[in-house]
This record gives C-alpha cells, structure tokens and sequence, in this order.
C-alpha cells in the first residue's frame, strides 16, 4: 500500500494519541503527534504536511471549542491549502460545523469508527492534491423558477433594466434582494462597471456623509488624503442601498439632495462634483407605513420609487423549494468535496413542509449544514434540523441568554414601531449595536 505523506495530530489526549498512532501507521509515512497546540507554529515549519487532524478542545474544564477555532485559524494562515479535519465530541458538531465554515476540510466525531477516520483522512489528502487550495465558488445570480409571480418580476425587470428609472425592491429577509439588484445592473448598459452596494444600517451616523459623498484632506481628524465616497465611486455605474428603511430621519434630507441634484460635495469642500448614477434601493420594511407615521420622508420615497418591485416569500412560491435546494446541494457538494447527494423522498416532504421565514438564506443555510455532516449519496430528513417557528413574532420563554435578546429586541421593535434610533436607546446599545443584533438573530 502507497503511503500519504506527513500528518500531524493534535489532541491532549495521550491514549487517543497512541490509538491513532498504531491504527494510522499503514498509511502515513510519518506520524508525529502534539498534546498541546503551543509549540505548533515551529513544527508547521518542520515537515511537508499533508493533513491535520485536530482537536478542539484542550484545556481541562473548557469546552466551548474557542482553543480549536484559534489553533485552526492559526494553522490555515501559515498553510493555507493544507487540509484540517476537526476532531470532536458528538455533542459539539454545530461547532465542527462553524469550524467547516472558517476553513476545515471535514470533522470526525468521537468516539470515531476507524474505518471512518481513516478514509474521511485520506480524502482530504486526495482532494486537496487533485484540485489544489480551495477555490472560492462564483456567487450564483438570480433562479427566477417556474412560479407565476416570480415570473411576472421577471418580465418586469426585463422592461426596466435597459433604463435609468430608479428602482425600489422589497420583499422579507432572505428572498435575495441584492442578488436581484445585481441581476438589474449586469442586464443593463452600466454592466462594465461594477455595482456598488451599501448596508444602510451598517453605516454609522457619524460617518454617513463621508461614506456616501466622500471626503478631502483636513476635513476631520485622521482625514490624512482625500477620499470618494460611494456615489462617487457608482460614477456611470449602479448605487444599490441596501436596507434604506434603516436610514436615520434626519439623514434622510443628504441623500435625497445628492439623488435630486445628482451631484455630491465632500465633507470639508464646498465644491458640487457630478454623478451619473443609476439608484437601485432595497427594504423588508413598509416605507408608505414610515411615512404615514412620519418616520420616512414622502419626497424621498417618491425618488426611489420610480419602479416598484417586490420579490415574493419562499413561501408564497413552494414549487421553487426543491429546484433551489438541488442548486444548493450541487454547489456545496463540489464546495466540500463531497460526491453528489440526493435529497430522500422524506427530506424533500421535510423541506416542503417547512415554513421558511428566513426565505431562501435560511433554505441555502439548511442544505450546506445538511451537506456537511452528511455521508454518501443520500441527504436523509434527519440532515435537517429545522427550527420551528410558530411565527415571526411571536415569543415563548427563554432558554438561553441568546433567546433573552431576540426577545427584549423584539419586543422594543415593537414598542417603537421599528425605529431603531428609538429602540437603540430604550436598550440603552448603540444603533449599530442594535442592527448588528438585528443582522446576527434575522430580525
């Protein structure tokens, strides 16, 4: 039998270590092994490696797997095409999954099956030698399906991409708002240049007029050059703003000028610089709601609005669930190569079921997880570990810190009819705080 090169095993387990020792030694040249990941860096330096297998957990007492995450960020920028595969208890796979997710090739559970050990090990060797570093897959565009309303959207983009009309999409989270706005620009006469996208809610409110009209040099402290912001930057190209609901009242005024006078000033100038932008915007949120509540200005909503667009819920079109998750299955088993997978009669009737109110982010989430922690040819029901959620709103006791906080912020965006300057304070967090949190549960 052909032996594999080098591999270095972490695990302060000395008795694992010995095991592994003796049950890996047919089929590794050489087998060095580490109780502790302290003197890793040197031994990474020592030999050609062809694989790791890591534990994620070391010291005595801590288990939450923040040791491993470290050691394998660590090891991957010093290598990194060199192959990791996690080693951990049954009871922590969401974290070998997370671990999958920042650069592991693969995860064995303990207590392993040797069989399993060995050939999930010398997979990863196979792979990473037939296709080299990992690559990145392209970002897929806009499944417009067979469902009647997706195709009405459809031919409504197809009238309205050609032009300058500005555009405003809505629609819930997750139903891929900016993989439409991308599929606009790459179909009109701007597609040369590339789109520039901006999360509105992620921008602070400090920073608002430097982000978006730029600033020169002197203009603030630490403006040590001239800087475009992000109209500048869409010259003779698409603007998308993500999340305008976000945009904070009294900002709201800036941007309206900039898109009726189509032109920008930068912070510290006094001097008006053109742009020729196409305005693409993008909410979840009731923007006519806003307005009547005097929470949204009604002369910006009439800029935006040239042309309305909303994209339907998962749920309203559930002849797409199974066409969009063998996309998914297909992308996620060359990402992880892994050998292609069929969904079973009874996980497609799981998936069917579902109600999906994180649209088709939370559908993409569910099959890469599935992908993952699946073997062989088969994704079976249990694959999917759904969460069920009676409905968006609604609360039940919480059971963890985590479920305190989706709940105190739910509750306060409720109270506050969504204003989130409003809800920031009554938390007493800052509003980026607040829409990072928003961002993190999918609220």
């Amino acid at each position: 039998m052909k032996k594999n090169g080098n591999i270095l095993i972490v695990d302060d387990n000395r008795g694992v270590l010995t095991a592994l020792q003796m049950l890996l030694k047919p089929y590794f040249e050489g087998i060095t092994t580490l109780a502790s990941p302290a003197t890793l860096p040197g031994v990474l330096r020592d030999k050609d490696w062809q694989v790791v297998l890591l534990d994620m957990n070391f010291t005595a007492g801590i288990n939450n797997g923040n040791e491993g995450l470290y050691t394998l960020h660590e090891i991957k920028r010093a290598c990194p095409t060199l192959p990791v595969v996690l080693f951990t208890a049954y009871a922590d796979i969401d974290l070998a999954v997370r671990g999958i997710k920042e650069g592991a090739t693969d995860f064995v559970v303990k207590p392993w099956d040797n069989h399993k050990l060995v050939e999930t090990l010398l997979n990863a060797v196979h792979n990473n030698r037939a296709e080299g570093s990992t690559r990145p897959l392209a970002v897929p565009g806009m499944y417009w399906g067979n469902s009647p309303a997706m195709q009405r959207l459809r031919h409504m983009v197809e009238k309205v991409a050609a032009t300058d009309a500005n555009i405003l999409i809505t629609g819930e989270n997750g139903t891929g708002k900016e993989v439409l706005a991308r599929e606009i620009h790459a179909c009109s006469p701007r597609h040369a240049r590339e789109m520039v996208s901006v999360d509105m809610g992620a921008v602070a409110e400090t920073l608002f007029e430097s982000e978006l009209f730029g600033h020169v040099k002197g203009a603030f402290t630490d403006a040590r050059t001239d800087r475009p912001g992000k109209f500048e930057a869409a010259d003779h190209s698409t603007l998308f703003l993500d999340e305008i609901g976000n945009l904070p009242y009294h900002l709201q005024a800036k941007l309206l000028t900039a898109i009726q006078r189509r032109s920008i000033v930068c912070v510290g100038s006094n001097t008006p610089i053109p742009v020729d932008i196409r305005l693409i915007c993008a909410t979840n949120r009731d923007l006519e709601a806003m307005v009547a509540k005097g929470e949204f200005r009604e002369d910006l909503l009439y800029r935006i609005n040239t042309i309305h667009l909303e994209i339907p819920s998962l749920r309203e079109r559930p002849e797409d669930i199974t066409p969009l998750a063998e996309g998914f299955i297909a992308r996620f088993c060359k990402q992880y190569g892994k050998p292609a997978m069929t969904l079973t009669e009874t996980a497609r009737g799981k998936l069917l079921q579902h109600p999906w109110y994180g649209n088709i982010r939370e559908l993409e989430h569910a099959i890469e997880k599935a992908v993952i922690i699946s073997d062989g040819t088969d994704l079976p029901a249990e694959a999917f570990r759904l969460q069920q959620r009676t409905a968006p709103a609604a609360e039940t006791e919480a059971s963890t810190l985590e479920d305190m906080e989706v709940q105190m912020i739910r509750k306060a965006l409720q109270q506050q009819s969504g204003n989130l300057s409003a809800v920031a304070s009554r938390l007493g967090i800052t509003r980026q705080t607040l829409y990072n949190k928003m961002k993190k549960y999918g609220l």
